[in-house]
């Protein structure tokens, strides 16, 4: 390998504007594909396989309109309720904002409070209704109950009435047979006429008397025919008022329904109870990460017009969350902070401008692509910027290593080529093995089954891949255009004969005991100490993603998420959606107290302010709820609220046999932060492993690569406390614009590992190697730690620096995402490079002595020798120098 890097570090020297141009012509030609083909950045992460993800895969098909994405515009007058001109422009600027492509529709929280408004006053009159009906009712069965109270007394007086008549008639009857009886014996006796008219006047008398008995009971009969037809209007009526108060009974309970339901939702409103603030939902036509930022980007600009003195206008998070760019002021200050050590370590503009080039044009080239392919792969926002952050740090470091093995060459009077030839086929050698860990590191996050995890590790592979290819065919050909003055004018005076170079000064400096071997014990345990204390907070490490009360206090996003807050509440930044599958089709009579029964369920858990019936599928069978908690979508209280909810998932099936499921931004980043969690551990696993197997190899001892090992798991925890001491906690918060803590970066953990591993393995490499030179030439244990770290001190301490520069410069990123990103990688190489490498694995070293170099003889004959350093290389140089220097003084 040494010797095909030496011919292709000879080669670029040679045909260096070649090479220059090729690599200007793959930076365009990415460039061009970029513009053509990027797409737009998901400002969120999602995961398939979560159980929110699978019910948002559900609702695509039963309730498509609840899977597309939406945003909110907030308005705010400081001083007053919005005035009616406020009013006018705002729901003007909604109408057209309607017509905007891509936006299915806009809430308008003016008419919301309106209609709310109304069913209030609807329920109301209802209510009045209702008691009116009561009343009425109550007068109705009153009369009813005196009609049915006087039949029984009306009905016996025509009994009596009937009975007297009967009786009557009766006499009548009785005194008209005795009058016949007795006028027939008259007749027959032929008695006077005169006493015969006497009892014919009796006869007719009770034949008249008979025919008014007759009237009476006909009177009777109609007057009976009359009560039975008012018992019979009684009756109806009675039944008419049973019918009417089962209407109205029905009638409470749909009001009590419409009032519980009401009720559920009092603890959510668009517009504020004093009127000063608004929330204008705008719904897209498909998901969030789908939406196209031409949309958003008009969105932004319709409803900014309207700002003024008296009206503030703040756009939430996803509006405004792929705004800005990869780089921002932060990130450019980091860069320029390397350029001055770079300045500082070299003595030489031009020497220090070198890396910086490099570095930059490999991450153009790593961006572009990275750029083009999220037209084509559904992409996470910090993916290009994690791309980014490597290729500019490890790109300078690489081109560094090889611009400063160059210097130091031709500080000792070799020329240029054959140096560039030489620094490329010994430092590029170890810049291809250190380039290898690390994008074996971040491909190995494809091992974790987590897509957008695993696209970020491969993306930042890519950039990793571009910095060792620039560092190895760009980096020579522009030492070559570049000549002498990588050197100062002060350096380029003291450059000697390379014949009369016949010590280094680093040797020299090598014998001098340093800490690390005078006081190892002290100085290892000084370290440990430190940095167990560092690991402490590691402990109550808590991951999620960050929302809006993280992004930079004077962004439209953070006032929006702080207004939302102090109106109405935090927990209306995030609702939680809760999907009810019914095993059948709810009818339309059901739908309401089926909705009640479940909402108060809901409700009655703890931190919920409302419960909101938001949707009902077309087939009747799935219902949709949105629980607006009580407390922020990052908030201990929300996670707590949504496993509570899930907990309901037995009880609901039990009650309506039915499926639960919840999803919503608290659910989605609860599922994906566990699920990362659950990967980590084999992740770590594989990663440690790896390292063992590495440094076994280029070492060709156990102890060491278990040192380096150790200190990459303290180095680990270490950075992971320092992270969850800033952001979770707020420890300083006041320098990171860390001003609302909350949850760690639930991938950052994962990320962390994959990249201070790589990283680590690098120091550990040009550290470790000269050491191991040193002791194989024949230097006592101690003396060889003292020459290793003499050797490489310098440029490992400036390309830490440099790595620490560049991290922490995405630590003031304008992206919430990148930030904790930066941080922790910056920490990790402080605490890795600076106490892990140059302290505790040297001192334990040198407690160990010459064990440190100790290895089986079956497993050194097993082992290929790897020539980190290029040894070999060096050596056969030397050789044909020496041979040519030979054959000249024998001419």
């Amino acid at each position: 390998m040494a010797n095909f890097l030496y011919r292709l570090g000879s080669f670029s020297a040679r045909k260096a504007r070649t090479v220059i141009i090729a690599w200007v012509t793959l930076l365009l030609v990415a460039a061009g594909l970029m513009t053509q083909f990027s797409g737009t950045l998901a400002s969120s992460v999602s995961l398939d396989g979560t159980e929110s993800q699978d019910v948002i895969d559900r609702l695509q098909s039963t309730l498509p309109e609840v899977s597309r994405g939406q945003g909110q515009v907030v308005f705010h007058n400081p001083n007053s309720a919005f005035t009616d001109q406020d009013r006018a422009a705002i729901e003007l600027a909604i109408e057209e904002a309607s017509a905007i492509t891509g936006v299915a529709g806009v809430i308008d929280p003016f008419k919301s409070a309106q209609e709310r408004e109304l069913q209030e006053q609807e329920l109301i009159s209802a209510e009045q209704a209702i008691e009116q009906g009561r009343a009425e009712l109550a007068a109705s069965e009153a009369e009813i109950a005196a009609g049915q109270q006087q039949l029984p007394e009306s009905q016996a007086q025509l009994d009596q009435q009937a009975a007297e008549l009967a009786s009557q008639r009766q006499n009548l009857e009785a005194s008209l047979l005795e009058i016949e009886a007795a006028l027939a014996q008259l007749q027959a006796a032929g008695a006077p006429a005169a006493q015969q008219e006497a009892l014919q006047q009796s006869q007719a008398e009770a034949i008249a008397g008979l025919e008014q008995v007759s009237a009476g009971e006909a009177q009777l009969v109609a007057k009976q025919q009359e009560l039975d037809e008012k018992a019979a209007e009684l009756a109806q009526a009675e039944t008419r008022l049973s019918e009417e108060s089962q209407n109205l009974d029905s009638s409470v309970e749909q009001l009590t329904q419409a009032g519980q339901l009401l009720a559920l939702t009092e603890g959510y409103q668009s517009l504020s109870d004093g009127g000063e603030t608004a929330i204008v939902t705008v719904q897209f036509t498909v998901p969030s990460n789908n939406v196209e930022k031409v949309t958003t980007e008009a969105i932004i600009e319709l409803f900014s017009e309207l700002r003024s003195d008296e009206l503030q206008v703040e756009f939430s998070q996803a509006l405004t969350s792929e705004r800005g760019g990869v780089m921002g002021p932060g990130e450019i200050v980091g860069l320029i902070i390397a350029a001055i050590i770079l300045f500082v370590m070299l003595g030489s503009l031009v020497a220090a401008g070198l890396p910086i080039i490099s570095a930059v044009l490999g991450v153009g080239i790593a961006a572009s692509i990275t750029f083009a392919l999220s037209g084509v792969i559904e992409m996470n926002s910090s993916t290009p910027n994690l791309a980014v952050m490597l290729g500019l740090a490890v790109g300078i470091d690489y081109s560094l290593f090889l611009l400063n093995r160059h210097r130091r060459q031709m500080k000792v009077g070799m020329d240029v080529q054959s140096s560039i030839g030489l620094a490329t086929g010994t430092s590029g050698n170890a810049v291809t093995f250190a380039g290898m860990t690390v994008i074996i590191a971040l491909v190995a996050l494809n091992l974790t089954g987590i897509g957008f995890l695993g696209l970020m590790g491969t993306m930042g592979a890519l950039a990793i891949a571009l910095a060792v290819m620039v560092a190895l065919t760009f980096t020579p050909a522009i030492l070559s255009l570049a000549g002498m003055r990588v050197l100062s004018k002060k350096e380029r005076s003291k450059i000697i004969p390379l014949e009369d170079a016949t010590h280094n000064a680093s040797e020299e400096a090598a014998v001098k005991p340093g800490i690390v071997t005078r006081r190892p014990f002290m100085a290892s345990a000084a370290v440990i100490v430190l940095l167990v204390i560092a690991a402490i907070p590691t402990s109550e490490m808590r991951l999620g993603l960050p929302d809006g009360s993280s992004e930079p206090v004077d962004s439209t996003t953070y006032k929006s998420f702080q207004l939302v807050s102090e109106n109405f509440g935090e927990g209306a930044n995030g609702l939680v959606t809760t999907v009810v599958t019914m095993p059948e089709a709810v009818s339309e009579d059901e739908l309401s107290g089926v909705q009640v029964a479940l909402g108060e369920k809901f409700m009655d858990l703890e931190n919920v302010m409302a419960v909101l019936p938001a949707a009902v599928s077309e087939d009747s069978k799935t219902l949709l709820f949105q629980v607006i908690p009580e407390f922020g979508p990052a908030s201990v209280e929300t996670e707590e609220l949504v496993y509570d909810i899930r907990g309901l998932e037995s009880e609901i099936a039990a009650d309506f046999g039915a499926d639960l499921g919840v999803t919503g931004i608290s659910a989605s980043n609860i599922d994906i932060s566990r699920t990362l969690a659950e990967a980590l551990p084999l992740y770590l696993g594989t990663v440690l492993l790896l390292s063992l197997l590495l440094l076994i190899l280029v070492f060709r001892s156990i102890v060491v690569p278990l040192l380096a090992t150790a200190g990459f798991l303290l180095t680990i925890v270490a950075t992971f406390g320092t992270v969850v001491a800033v952001y979770q906690w707020g420890w300083l918060g006041f320098l990171f614009g860390v001003h609302d803590p909350g949850p760690i970066l639930n991938f950052l953990p994962t990320i962390l590992i994959g990249v201070l591993f790589g990283l680590a393995m690098d120091y550990q490499l040009f550290l470790a190697t000269g050491i191991r030179e040193a002791f194989v030439h024949g230097k006592n244990p101690k003396d060889s730690i003292n020459h290793g770290i003499a050797q490489s001190r310098s440029v490992v301490v400036a390309a830490a620096l440099i790595m620490v520069t560049v991290f922490g410069g995405f630590a003031f990123s304008h992206l919430t995402l990148v930030r904790p990103i930066g941080f922790g990688l910056a920490m990790g190489v402080l605490i890795d490079a600076f106490l892990i490498r140059l302290i505790l694995v040297p001192s334990l070293m040198s407690l160990f002595g010459k064990h440190a170099w100790w290895l089986p003889r079956w497993l050194d004959k097993l082992l290929p020798n790897v020539d980190v350093e290029g040894s070999a290389l060096q050596n056969e140089r030397k050789q044909a120098r020496t041979a040519a220097n030979g054959h000249s003084s024998n001419v």
